[in-house]
């Protein structure tokens, strides 16, 4: 470093070891690797200053259900947690939607996944968490001082996550610096379940929107009916304009169909004539409501929430 001259201010040195540590946020996603990796974290005594979990409005049933489970833990810990949504701003003349599900309907489309992208998870996961933290003071206060904030991500030493984790590697951040735990101990799935099952917590379901083509068959079986009949509605509002995939679970295979439709047929987990009810009437329904919707203003227009609620009951309805 050049010495000041003379009557000239003398540089201005940062002292790393005075400055804060940067705060660490560690994503939550309610599934196997996040949760044995948070369980871990607090008995090493290294607990992150907030758990954040995105909230994509169309996660499995039994995901939702895990937070009963696991908030009072984490409530035990003293750890911060909390949950952060996409809150969609623009909705033309579209009645207002707020989860995944209600988006893909709106749009008469599939999940982006479905579709052979990954836009889903970046505009319903990754950027609600990236705006909470915008406004979360210790990452204003880090970037403020020109630190990154510390983002744990649950991936583990699985040849899948490795996959993963080297494609997250090629993504630069000026603001966040991800560190990958279960990768650093060398974790495998089947550590992280032991290590759940270790602190005497139940292990969680694979974590995922319900309709996601990640699903496996088995999976689908364990569905509640009203699930089951979103599926159906998802793929017959989107069938005339799919081109290159069959339905939610794109082509088919061996061991499943391309339509999840046709898999809840094959296996009888809805009657026949609910699901040929369901093909035939209601995509032409939510048009008529989304039509109907169009004329209303928006500060008093139905959400498409209101919808799918009266398409529900009007099913479980009938005799």
């Amino acid at each position: 470093m050049r010495p000041a001259s003379i009557g000239e201010p003398a540089p201005r040195t940062i002292d790393i070891l005075a400055m804060p540590r940067a705060p660490v946020v560690l994503a939550y996603g309610v599934g196997v690797d996040s949760t044995a990796m948070l369980i871990e974290l607090v008995a090493r005594g290294e607990a992150p200053d907030l758990v954040l979990t995105a909230d994509t409005g169309s996660e499995k049933p039994a995901t939702y259900a895990y937070l009963d489970v696991i908030r009072p833990w984490m409530a035990a810990h003293g750890l911060d947690y909390r949950i952060c949504r996409y809150r969609p701003q623009r909705f033309k003349h579209w009645p207002p939607y707020a989860t995944i599900v209600e988006n893909v309907l709106t749009n008469a489309t599939l999940p982006s996944i479905s579709l052979g992208r990954h836009s889903c998870s970046l505009k319903w996961k990754v950027a609600p968490q990236d705006k909470f933290l915008a406004s979360w003071q210790p990452a204003i206060d880090a970037w403020a001082r020109r630190q990154k904030v510390v983002r744990l991500i649950g991936y583990d030493a699985s040849p899948a996550d490795s996959r993963r984790h080297a494609h997250a590697l090629t993504i630069p951040s000026e603001r966040f610096e991800c560190r990958y735990p279960l990768r650093e101990w060398g974790w495998t799935r089947d550590d992280c379940i032991a290590r759940i099952e270790a602190e005497g917590l139940p292990v969680p379901p694979k974590s995922a929107c319900f309709l996601c083509c990640g699903s496996k068959p088995e999976e689908i079986r364990t569905l509640p009916a009203w699930c089951l009949r979103i599926i159906v509605l998802v793929e017959a509002r989107a069938a005339p304009r799919l081109r290159t995939v069959e339905g939610l679970w794109r082509k088919s295979t061996r061991n499943r169909p391309g339509r999840m439709t046709d898999f809840i047929r094959a296996e009888r987990l809805l009657p026949a004539d609910e699901i040929e009810r369901i093909a035939a009437e209601a995509p032409t329904a939510l048009k008529l409501f989304q039509e109907a919707a169009a004329d209303i203003p928006l500060p008093d227009r139905p959400h498409l929430s209101d919808w799918i609620a009266q398409f529900q009951r009007q099913l479980e309805t009938v005799p």
